[in-house]
């Protein structure tokens, strides 16, 4: 039986929810110690729809930085988007402007992750894969959110959900890493963080995203 790219969509998108499921509650125990009240904690996953996003702007307000750095640092975590959005463009040009806007707020880093794994050329099908992949995470991180502002604080220290994030990261570099430049990419990404993790606010993910984003667009651009 053959499967239409909306139903593929979600069941592809389900094995790769499982890693970030114990990352939901890592959100959870986030917001508590941060002294959030658990619905505006709660409100920032259909506002912002970004783990690490999320996880960066609280644990920073908890840890007593302002506003604004705390905001300046999130958006620094979420700047790999520009690479996401350097590699879907060509895709995302051939699709409708509503498409572009919604697409945009659902593209996480497992459903980039499913594009490139994926890959559909046509532009309908890709559409409704795309959409469906992202909208089943959405729908499934808005319940664990849920559930892990209100049952994370009660989760022993011992459990190590910390690890949660970091494990999560490598599993999709490793899925999404099937060419030469994109591991190299990865790499290159990596030993940048790694050179410039002492610098204020993050600021050395930025110059990561950054480096990478550049490399990238000369390794694909065409060669006369």
């Amino acid at each position: 039986m053959t499967l239409t790219p909306a139903r593929q969509g979600c069941l592809d998108a389900l094995p790769l929810f499982i890693p970030a499921l114990p990352f939901a509650f890592v959100f959870g125990v986030v917001v508590a110690e941060a002294g959030i009240p658990q619905w505006l904690g709660w409100s920032s996953s259909p506002i912002i729809f970004g783990g690490a996003i999320q996880v960066t702007l609280f644990t920073l307000i908890g840890e007593g930085a302002s506003v604004a750095a705390a905001v300046s640092a999130a958006l620094i975590v979420g700047a790999r988007h520009m690479l996401y959005s350097v590699t879907l463009a060509p895709k995302f040009q051939n699709q409708p402007g509503w498409f572009r806007w919604i697409g945009s707020y659902v593209l996480i880093d497992q459903v980039f992750v499913l594009s490139q794994i994926k890959p559909i050329d046509e532009p309908v099908a890709f559409r409704r894969y795309f959409l469906s992949a992202g909208f089943t995470f959405w729908a499934l991180w808005m319940t664990c959110t849920a559930l892990g502002v209100v049952l994370g604080p009660a989760i022993p220290p011992e459990w190590g959900v910390e690890f949660a994030a970091p494990v999560l990261f490598i599993s999709l570099m490793m899925a999404a890493s099937d060419r030469r430049d994109k591991l190299a990419a990865a790499g290159l990404a990596m030993i940048i963080t790694y050179l410039s993790a002492g610098l204020p606010n993050r600021v050395g993910i930025l110059i990561a995203v950054i480096s990478t984003v550049v490399v990238m667009m000369l390794l694909r651009k065409p060669r006369s």
